[in-house]
């Protein structure tokens, strides 16, 4: 990860900071102070300004449409079957309950390590397979990264995908359901 560049920034004439001392730290100081800035990010085209004044700290931003921010939810602890598959079934087949234990199912492709899973060869690529394909046995079904190492996950068995519960790019674990195949 980058560490974002420091700039100075030059105010315009007309744009002045609120400098009288007896505004610091009175809440109509504090609100003028941030009006400012805001206005100043959006006048200077960046998204984030950071200042230091007078013991008071403050950073403003703002979201960006060519960098949105990512979340990332905790992995789910005991049933990954509560996890979203990555393609629906078909309308006419209803949801599995959420109490199966996937695990245990016949068909269940596990991971066999810690890593991070792809669903294709390389970025914009279709996936290797998807729900409802047809495999045959040691087909790649997917890739697990790690240490840097792509691994494939080839099939363990002759088949039809029905389910797939990781997405793509996303980290999994050791013996963590990947798909079934029926």
């Amino acid at each position: 990860m980058t560490t974002p560049k420091k700039t100075s920034i030059v105010l315009p004439p007309r744009m002045k900071l609120p400098v009288k001392t007896s505004d610091a730290g009175s809440a109509e100081g504090d609100i003028a102070f941030v009006t400012t800035l805001a206005h100043l990010l959006e006048q200077a085209n960046v998204t984030e300004i950071e200042v230091e004044r007078a013991g008071l700290k403050v950073r403003v931003s703002r979201a960006s449409a060519a960098a949105p921010q990512v979340v990332y939810a905790p992995a789910p602890s005991a049933a990954p079957a509560a996890a979203a598959p990555v393609a629906a079934a078909p309308a006419a087949k209803p949801a599995a309950p959420a109490e199966t234990d996937w695990a245990k199912h016949p068909g269940a492709v596990t991971s066999p390590m810690v890593g991070t899973a792809y669903l294709s060869p390389k970025p914009g690529d279709p996936a290797f397979v998807q729900v409802g394909d047809t495999v045959k046995e040691d087909q790649t079904l997917l890739i697990v990264e790690a240490m840097k190492t792509m691994n494939p996950i080839p099939s363990p068995k002759a088949g039809r995908i029905t389910q797939i519960f990781v997405v793509d790019a996303r980290p999994v674990e050791y013996g963590e359901v990947l798909m079934i195949i029926e």
